[in-house]
């Protein structure tokens, strides 16, 4: 048997071979028939840090919502996000595959380019809606604008939310402009954005318990990315919407701990009252619920063991926090340290609906229900980049090869989460076969040199908006 990083050993043979199929017959769990389909509650938080839910490890404040769901369900410690940074994960948790393989998964993140998502690119929403599905999205888009793109025109029978990167919690406005959306009807609400997704979502269970459809609901919240604003923190919405820098709202000069924290466990409020609804309303027992993140965190959180936040291919800015109940396959209580990624979730909820990906496009991802049920997954190599300062990335097995800001490394994430110790030259043979992977996997990518990469700076939005940075 070969020992290189790439080596198959007895155990992943087997798991390989079986196959998805081999496993839907040999347990019930696994059954696809069209009248049990599950209903999908996919809920996703914006920049929150791996560490930052009690459940995790955060030690400040509590989240007994989200740490109730990781007891009835399953917590996964090795779960990745496709990007370090926000449009370039969504992109592929949309279409299953790897970001790099469309225009607008080159956005670092998407800010004020008129590209976005291929309405004609199957999603999904799109693929899950021709199983049956009713499919809705509740918040954050950030792929694309009116006319050209929209939820809408990729698989969303609904939606209700946001369209750009971030809003102000209390205006709903982006950098000055309102953007707050029902459909492709602007609209004007009051209150706290986190609360309203919340309320909407309830009106949405409320709905599908009345027409008995199985659905998909993707609530995206924009929390805790900034600006830094809890539920009671109106006065520093009013400060912000009176500076005359049009940066202001990344709230540079703003936020501590204590706001944090009111953000995120506002956060875990609401997604309890979501959850209490579909207790109430019977549903509970036929959905699945996940909850995750869409990058490594930012400012103000806890990436604990990692180093590394939002835009750097570091562990913390790459894991999140993944908490999966799906009735009839998780074992509450349980934990996986199964490697996952975002777009794994195509693939799965596809195969758990009866259906599959579109064959004109391929996905990158695997149907992850082997580990959610307490098994291992295939062998496979997970790949990243990042424009910003060169970063490469690519993950086999518990093993890390690592390119940043010209320097190289080679880590043991298992033994070494912190990604201290270099083995690159202790292991060159590893080292080498990751990166010549990395490169062949890259060579595969689209490239477009003029992407930007985390490029909303004071300067660009001063130059778009036609006002002295």
């Amino acid at each position: 048997m070969a020992s290189g990083p790439f080596s198959i050993t007895r155990r992943h043979a087997v798991s390989g071979a079986l196959s998805t199929a081999a496993l839907a017959a040999a347990s019930p769990v696994f059954s696809a028939r069209p009248g049990n389909r599950p209903n999908i509650l996919f809920i996703m938080a914006d920049d929150l840090g791996y560490a930052d839910l009690s459940c995790y490890g955060r030690a400040e404040y509590e989240t007994p919502v989200l740490d109730g769901l990781a007891r009835d369900g399953m917590k996964c410690t090795h779960a990745y996000a496709n990007s370090a940074v926000c449009t370039a994960t969504r992109v592929a948790l949309i279409t299953g595959r790897y970001q790099y393989r469309t225009p607008i998964g080159l956005e670092e993140p998407l800010g004020l380019r008129d590209v976005g998502l291929e309405p004609g690119h199957p999603t999904i929403a799109s693929l899950l809606r021709n199983q049956g599905y009713r499919t809705s999205l509740i918040g954050k888009w950030h792929m694309g604008s009116l006319p050209k793109y929209g939820p809408l025109k990729s698989g969303y029978d609904e939606f209700w939310g946001i369209r750009s990167g971030g809003v102000d919690y209390f205006t709903h406005a982006s950098f000055g402009r309102p953007d707050l959306w029902d459909g492709t009807t602007p609209i004007e609400e009051t209150g706290y954005l986190t609360e309203l997704l919340a309320e909407r979502t309830m009106d949405t269970l409320d709905r599908r318990a009345e027409d008995h459809q199985p659905f998909f609901i993707s609530l995206h919240l924009t929390a805790p990315h900034w600006p830094w604003e809890g539920p009671e923190d109106k006065a520093e919405s009013d400060r912000l919407a009176r500076s005359e820098n049009p940066a202001a709202m990344m709230d540079y000069d703003g936020g501590d701990m204590d706001t944090y924290a009111a953000m995120v466990t506002s956060m875990d409020r609401q997604i309890g009252r979501v959850l209490d609804r579909l207790e109430q309303l019977g549903l509970a027992d036929n959905t699945v619920v996940v909850f995750t993140s869409d990058n490594g965190g930012e400012r103000f959180s806890d990436t604990w063991p990692f180093t590394g936040k939002k835009t750097e291919l570091l562990e913390g800015g790459l894991r999140i926090p993944l908490i999966v109940r799906w009735p009839g396959l998780t074992t509450p209580g349980s934990e996986s340290d199964v490697p996952v990624i975002s777009m794994d979730w195509l693939p799965t909820f596809l195969a758990a609906a009866g259906g599959a990906p579109d064959p004109a496009y391929p996905t990158d991802g695997i149907d992850i229900r082997p580990a959610l049920r307490g098994a291992s997954l295939p062998d496979r190599t997970l790949f990243w980049r990042f424009s910003n300062h060169g970063q490469q990335a690519a993950r086999h097995g518990r093993y890390k090869y690592l390119q940043i800001a010209g320097n190289s490394f080679l880590f043991d994430v298992v033994a070494d989460p912190l990604e201290r110790a270099n083995l690159k030259d202790r292991d060159p043979a590893r080292y080498d076969n990751l990166k010549k992977a990395w490169a062949a996997w890259d060579e595969t990518m689209l490239h477009d040199p003029t992407a930007p990469s985390y490029g909303f700076t004071g300067k660009a939005l001063a130059d778009h908006f036609g006002v002295d940075s």
